[in-house]
């Protein structure tokens, strides 16, 4: 194995969460694939299109050269058009044809893996021209195809992996928004601080400090006399963050104290996915 020992957890985070999404897909029936997944406007099959799609980027593949219909009320900016071309190009492909796809895609990408010696600071493409390291585009993979096994479970019936790998990838990227959550969408008040208590199959305690400039860094120490404190279960957590739910439906899983305008400030702006 040549791959950098800071890239092997993302690639071991992958691994599993692919392998997880290739057996949930294995028993279904053809309708099955158009069942509605908690990612906005997206099915199944969708949610496997995208990932694959994500994969083929990986692999440096061409993106597909395709019209998107005008009618698509769920996609509202350039980064939702750039990763729904993947999707849309594949909404009639039947169950084999995904399966079949996804398989070959994962043998590529192992293959790839297996063979990957570039050092983790080399830069990289990334959606939209964008560039950004080999160790931040490794991360950023794990993190979503985990995030998208997670909408299959929840479309499927089939909960688990809340504690793979994927999950303390998704745990530390997501952890990583929270100084910006809290200091530059919700406004937080200077040489304030704001306690977030996650228990769960992942559990964390982490405070974000806000200082006299109004930037937020995460810490671990807890908080005496905090503005707000914020304490819900790690799935309702991962949902919040990635759009998948509001505040209000999961209301009685989420306990707020302190500052009622500060915590709905926070809530408003949770969202770090696009």
């Amino acid at each position: 194995m040549s791959l950098h020992s800071t890239l092997q957890p993302y690639a071991d985070a992958w691994t599993h969460s692919i392998e997880a999404i290739s057996e949930l897909l294995q028993p279904l029936a053809e309708a099955e694939w158009n069942r509605r997944t908690p990612c906005p406007g997206w099915s199944v099959r969708d949610v496997v299109s995208h990932v694959i799609g994500l994969d083929c980027e990986m692999l440096g593949d061409p993106r597909p050269i395709h019209s998107l219909p005008r009618d698509l009320f769920h996609v509202t900016n350039e980064h939702q058009r750039y990763m729904e071309m993947q999707v849309d190009v594949r909404r009639h492909h039947t169950a084999p044809e995904m399966t079949s796809e996804l398989e070959y895609v994962i043998i590529r990408r192992n293959r790839q893996l297996r063979n990957e010696s570039r050092d983790p600071g080399t830069k990289v493409r990334g959606p939209l021209g964008s560039e950004l390291t080999l160790e931040e585009s490794m991360r950023r993979h794990a993190f979503d195809v985990w995030v998208h096994e997670q909408d299959l479970r929840t479309a499927l019936g089939r909960p688990g992996n809340l504690d793979s790998p994927g999950a303390l990838v998704a745990r530390d990227v997501l952890l990583g928004e929270l100084p910006r959550v809290v200091a530059e969408g919700a406004q937080a008040p200077r040489s304030s601080a704001i306690v977030f208590d996650v228990h769960g199959p992942v559990e964390f305690l982490r405070t974000i400090r806000v200082d006299i400039q109004g930037r937020g860094t995460l810490e671990t120490a807890p908080a005496l006399g905090p503005a707000a404190t914020l304490t819900l279960d790690w799935e309702t957590y991962v949902r919040l963050a990635c759009g998948r739910v509001t505040a209000e439906s999961v209301s009685d899983r989420l306990k707020t104290e302190g500052d009622p305008e500060l915590t709905a400030a926070i809530l408003d702006h949770f969202t770090v996915t696009r």
